[in-house]
């Protein structure tokens, strides 16, 4: 395969031929986390769900297509913003199929300008960084199934047709050949926009698979090993033109051929949930090493201020190792403060999760979505199946921290909910185990409506240790508006927002749910969101800070812990059980309580009701 001057230059092992701006002593070591890392609490947008700023640019069935193995039928049409979860639409009765099959064609027209539109709703709330799960061009309503890496979907814009029109007159696989469309430029100005309000911004990418509309794959499969592109894949049989039958076989993620498996180039063995050594062909490594490119600096110029500011990385324990470094090492010569977080998640669901250890070295990623600190959390808090006891859980933290560098320790990505699991609120609702028989489909006793008054209880001390915790707290989208749903697909509502009256939802099972309930923006729980995001920004000890359990409460039943950096100290005080507790204020006389959630504080004792926190500073 033939490549341009510029296309060999990237993948040379400087990676780059663009002059660089000079690195601040300030900016972080190689090998450790960028130092904005510590101070993030992120927001996780997925932007169908978000709002709908711009109906003009709606999905429509030619830009579906390919998005599903099932057939969309011809009568299918956006699915209003308000509507009933578990209603189902009119023209899904002409496939014959459930509700689980035919959710996946709804569309509701989440893009960009619904973001610009909410960048003032998101400073209100008060985080600094923002996750976007991927945006690149893809006929799915999670796109991850990428038509291509490049450009942002063309539903995304404001110019839908336009940037169809524009895509055909470019060669994919010639990186001076791509045309800027107005998504793409969209984009751009977007990010602009979250810089000037303090917020950085981060992509999701998985560079483990493709569509099966991306443009290489479309040319595998019609040219066979004729096509420039393969050897990107992993193909097992190409189809033979002289009989009847198409022999095309290749490799799908985890067995889903919608999703086809970029080539590996394995040098050792590959285990589930393990790493593994290796590489992608080269050629692939360019092609994606331009796509790096063309969004950490838009303009070329070789400031990356213009660019998004961190990835990340879909199934990363799929991908071989060397490829993570080779891309560390190529993003942190364009930006040496750029972050990399990966999602490392199960080695045996549901019960064993990843060790993290192998990936954040300082060689590879910066952290990972840390579903190691929330399941023994939520474990201990919502003492549901899996539940465990105080001291497991100091076990358990202890434990996983002690594996981290302190770098890594405070960039983690602390979350309790996202489009892969269910709702915060849903999880304090119900007991199952953590990511299992989290939905109707599995379980059709779970319950999918408004949760009691003891989720929310349950859900505030949560909060409060999420926020007050060593790791960057992390806002699934919704959950700050109260939000509830099971695990996918169920989390991935449209969001409330206060200008959107919502239908009525009702239970797809009558063993879910015990009634009609009515969706609506919880402006009580988002000013609590608001209060921890402030305490986290003013207490920089909250960010930067060692922690140490107190033990010595376990038999009072007060999870506790201490955070230090310099002459800063801070104590919280969790009573995440059903009954009060009350301390002696004398133990108590250096501090001054700095937040509180249902505990007070006098010269005589401390007083916790159920399901309350306290935070003291010491004087």
């Amino acid at each position: 395969m033939k490549y341009t001057l510029w296309v060999i230059c990237i993948i040379l092992m400087g990676f780059s031929c663009s002059p660089k701006k000079q690195k601040p002593s300030s900016m972080a070591k190689y090998d450790e986390a960028p130092s904005w890392a510590a101070g993030a609490i992120w927001y996780q947008i997925f932007i169908e769900r978000f709002r709908n700023g711009n109906p003009d640019n709606d999905p429509d069935l030619g830009t579906m297509q390919g998005a599903l193995s099932d057939e969309i039928p011809v009568t299918w049409q956006l699915t209003p913003w308000a509507h009933n979860w578990y209603g189902e639409e009119s023209w899904t009765q002409e496939t014959g199929l459930d509700f689980y099959r035919t959710i996946q064609m709804r569309r509701y027209g989440g893009d960009l300008q619904g973001v610009f539109d909410k960048v003032d709703y998101l400073r209100d709330l008060g985080i600094n960084a923002v996750y976007f799960n991927p945006l690149n061009d893809s006929p799915s309503l999670h796109k991850y199934d990428a038509r291509s890496y490049q450009h942002i979907d063309v539903t995304l814009g404001n110019d839908k047709e336009g940037d169809i029109a524009l895509l055909k007159a470019e060669d994919p696989g010639k990186p001076e050949s791509w045309v800027w469309t107005n998504a793409d430029k969209m984009f751009t100005e977007l990010i602009k926009k979250f810089h000037e309000a303090g917020i950085r911004v981060i992509l999701d990418f998985s560079w483990n698979h493709t569509g099966t509309q991306f443009w290489a794959f479309k040319d595998v499969r019609s040219k066979g090993k004729q096509s420039l592109y393969a050897d990107w894949y992993e193909v097992k049989s190409y189809d033979d033109p002289n009989t009847q039958e198409n022999e095309f076989e290749y490799d799908g993620w985890v067995g889903v051929k919608s999703m086809p498996e970029i080539k590996k180039l394995k040098s050792s063995e590959k285990q589930p949930g393990r790493p593994y050594e290796g590489n992608l062909p080269d050629a692939v490594k360019a092609h994606i090493f331009a796509v790096c490119q063309k969004w950490m600096d838009p303009n070329g110029d070789g400031n990356p201020e213009d660019g998004i500011d961190g990835m990340r990385l879909d199934v990363a324990e799929h991908v071989p190792l060397g490829f993570w470094r080779d891309l560390r090492q190529f993003t942190r010569k364009i930006n040496p403060e750029f972050y990399l977080i990966g999602e490392n998640w199960w080695t045996k669901w549901p019960d064993e999760l990843m060790d993290p250890e192998p990936w954040v070295k300082g060689d590879i990623f910066d952290a990972v979505m840390h579903y190691q600190w929330y399941k023994p959390v939520r474990a201990y808090i919502n003492q549901g199946e899996d539940r465990i006891d105080l001291s497991g859980l100091y076990d358990a933290l202890d434990s996983i921290y002690s594996k981290y560098r302190p770098s890594t320790r405070h960039a983690m990505m602390n979350l309790i909910s996202s489009h892969d699991s269910e709702r915060a609120l849903s999880g304090m609702f119900n007991h199952n185990k953590y990511k299992y028989h989290s939905k109707p489909l599995e379980d059709q006793y779970y319950k999918t409506g408004k949760p009691d008054k003891l989720a929310y209880q349950k859900l505030e001390v949560l909060l409060l240790h999420q926020f007050t915790f060593c790791g960057a707290p992390h806002i699934w989208n919704g959950d700050e508006m109260g939000m509830w749903g099971a695990d996918d697909p169920d989390n991935r509502k449209p969001l409330w927002w206060p200008d959107i009256k919502m239908d009525v939802e009702s239970p797809l099972y009558a063993e879910s749910g015990a009634g009609l309930d009515q969706p609506q923006f919880d402006q009580s729980l988002f000013e609590y969101f608001a209060s921890l995001c402030s305490l986290r920004k003013e207490q920089v000890v909250l960010q930067h800070g060692s922690f140490a359990f107190n033990r010595n409460l376990i038999d009072q039943g007060i999870f506790s812990y201490t955070r230090k950096a310099g002459a800063d100290e801070i104590l919280v005080l969790i009573n995440a059980e059903a009954e009060s507790k009350s301390l002696p204020a004398e133990d108590y006389k250096n501090f001054k309580p700095i937040y509180s959630r249902n505990a007070g504080f006098d010269k005589t004792e401390v007083k916790m009701a159920p399901y309350s926190g306290l935070v003291l500073k010491k004087i």
